[in-house]
């Protein structure tokens, strides 16, 4: 499984969800659902801008977990 981690990143670093809205120019809501993990799709728009605006690689902020069977 694929998992979103920028609520560790953003934490580890101080950084609040709304200034990263901000410095992304990208609604709360969709950071929000990114930071809580609970996006389905995952939009190259806005991970290139989190990514971007938070000057990290796409591997900071998403981690593969494999799946208990």
């Amino acid at each position: 499984m694929v998992r979103l981690t920028i609520d560790r990143y953003l934490d580890e670093r101080g950084i609040t969800r709304y200034e990263l809205a901000k410095r992304t120019d990208v609604k709360f809501q969709t950071i929000d659902r990114y930071y809580k993990n609970r996006v389905v799709r995952y939009d190259t728009y806005i991970l290139d801008r989190i990514c971007a605006a938070l000057k990290c690689n796409l591997s900071d902020i998403i981690e593969y977990v494999k799946d208990e069977e």
